[in-house]
């Protein structure tokens, strides 16, 4: 933040533009949550953390508590199934509350507290790259599915993170990036990403992942998370289930990796995870730069035809190996889950 404004990188104009956007009310930053100018588990977290900051700033001093309802209620509808950003409203509001009917030391509550769940996330992606390094040995070929990097947290990110830290260690690796459509954050952000890292990688249509994998060029998949259930079932962008299951048909290695903020202990399994459904012509339209240097929208299916788009889509435990967290890796079971849970 930049005193009530909040800052961040313009997502969808990468990898082709750089830019930082201003949002200067909290309204403003939970729509740019709703329609992904940020995106990624621990991104949406502090995007979130923030914008609970920025309406306390707001909040009026007569009717603080009724805007800190409502504007709780505006951030926590912009993406139903990300944990991360329910965890950050939930800590700025008891951060609120902990300062009873004092208004102007509750906003400085809720401006340390979203400094502090920024802080949090940053240290448990870099401890998550140090724990998942150790799974990675020199030579290995890995796959992701869509964006769980630098761009997706506060910093380092989830997935990409081990990735990062051994290559750091002088291990060499190459990884399979998964197109990841209807938005093409793998095409756009992971690649970008592990460009600028120096890894050496190639991207690939969501559907050849299963034909890598057959024919033994895979040896580990790492992916992310956005919300994992008490039970170990894991949801994650639409598409990362089936890279699971032909993992685990080929004897592959498939891990998540996520902070102990994307586990929902009050969620019993993937089935009482919600899935976004998002626009239908995210699928029937395609964008991208034209060589005129113009970001337009491409239409690729028939005028009448219509979509299904869920953002989102479930793994079962049992198809996962191991959850890299903060606190390191653990079962996908109740027992693992429950011993890395937060309580707060």
């Amino acid at each position: 933040m930049d005193g009530p404004t909040v800052k961040m990188i313009n997502q969808p104009l990468l990898p082709h533009r750089f830019e930082i956007t201003d949002l200067p009310t909290y309204r403003d930053t939970a729509r740019a949550i709703k329609v992904m100018t940020v995106r990624g588990a621990g991104a949406i977290g502090g995007t979130a953390g923030y914008a609970m900051a920025q309406a306390a700033l707001e909040a009026r001093d007569a009717h603080f508590g009724e805007d800190m309802a409502l504007a709780a209620e505006i951030v926590s509808a912009t993406r139903p199934t990300a944990q991360n950003l329910f965890y950050a409203v939930r800590r700025v509001l008891r951060a609120i509350e902990a300062e009873g009917s004092d208004v102007p030391k509750a906003r400085q509550a809720a401006v340390a507290e979203a400094q502090a769940i920024a802080d949090d996330d940053a240290a448990c992606c870099e401890a998550i790259g140090r724990h998942g390094a150790e799974l990675i040995q020199d030579g290995f070929r890995l796959s992701t599915h869509c964006n769980a990097g630098w761009l997706a947290f506060v910093d380092w990110g989830s997935a990409l993170s081990p990735m990062f830290v051994a290559h750091r260690q002088g291990k060499k690796l190459f990884v399979f990036v998964d197109e990841t459509k209807p938005r093409g954050q793998g095409a756009r952000l992971t690649a970008w990403e592990l460009l600028q890292e120096g890894i050496d990688h190639a991207i690939i249509c969501d559907n050849a992942t299963g034909h890598y994998m057959r024919t033994g060029q895979i040896d580990m998949v790492i992916v992310g998370s956005d919300r994992i259930a008490a039970n170990g079932d894991v949801a994650n962008k639409i598409g990362t289930y089936s890279s699971a299951v032909v993992a685990k048909a080929n004897g592959i290695p498939f891990y998540v990796a996520a902070p102990t903020t994307t586990i929902d202990p009050d969620c019993p399994s993937g089935n009482d995870i919600p899935i976004e459904e998002r626009d239908q012509d995210e699928v029937r339209k395609t964008w991208g730069w034209s060589d005129d240097g113009e970001f337009l929208a491409v239409r690729t299916a028939p005028e009448g035809s219509p979509a299904r788009n869920p953002a989102f889509d479930v793994t079962p435990a049992e198809y996962v190996a191991g959850i890299i967290t903060e606190k390191g890796i653990v079962p996908a079971t109740p027992e693992g889950i429950a011993s890395v849970a937060r309580k707060d």
